[in-house]
């Protein structure tokens, strides 16, 4: 999606531009799903761009040799660095049925690491209740991160998951839309939730 997303913003207005994502994160979902078609977890994977990676390492005084290779000290520092979430933060992974939000438990660290100039990460989510039928996503709701699933998504069950991507020439011109309409002064102070309509859908279905 970065690529993509750099692509189109070209050709679009000045308010629109200024409002492209700032972060890039390719994202990779496994769904756990167990026997009974009941959801058990989702595990959430995200590589962060290189220029957001080397910010990080600034900010966490990580690779200061600058040799791209983290220390064994470094890597067990660096674990979990990015699940201290503030109040409120819904993870950008959202789950529903039908239009029912359904609740994911909170963050447990699958460990963290550097490669090739890239921190990748990943955490371990629970989720309860049947997986038949439920929309999952990635997202930013503000779309200053744009998160890339890339059709890297699994299912751990006897369930399935079918990829809808998102239209994004449709979401920038509704994106458009909500900005013109808007005071500038407003739109500065509170940017419109667009996120969702950036993102891809995963859905899945279970075998009855």
């Amino acid at each position: 999606m970065k690529h993509v997303l750099a692509g189109i913003v070209l050709g679009l207005s000045p308010a629109v531009t200024a409002a492209h994502p700032h972060i890039f994160i390719e994202t990779a979902l496994t769904i756990v799903v167990d026997e009974t078609g009941q959801l058990e977890a989702v595990e959430v994977e995200w590589t962060y761009d290189e220029l957001y990676s080397l910010l990080l390492l600034e900010e966490l005084e990580l690779d200061q040799d600058f040799d791209g290779t983290l220390t064994a000290e470094e890597i067990t520092q660096l674990d979990g660095f990015d699940l201290r979430w503030v109040e409120g933060y819904q993870g950008d992974i959202y789950a529903i049925r039908g239009n029912d939000p359904l609740a994911l438990g909170v963050p447990e660290s699958l460990g963290a690491q550097l490669v090739d100039g890239r921190l990748i990460s990943k955490h371990r989510r629970s989720l309860n209740g049947s997986a038949d039928g439920v929309l999952v996503q990635a997202y930013d709701p503000t779309f200053y991160t744009a998160y890339d699933l890339a059709g890297r998504v699994a299912v751990l069950g006897d369930c399935t998951a079918e990829i809808v991507p998102a239209n994004v020439d449709q979401a920038y011109a509704a994106l458009e839309e909500l900005l013109f309409a808007r005071p500038q002064s407003e739109v500065d102070t509170a940017f419109p939730e667009v996120g969702q309509t950036f993102a891809d859908q995963v859905w899945l279905t279970c075998k009855p």
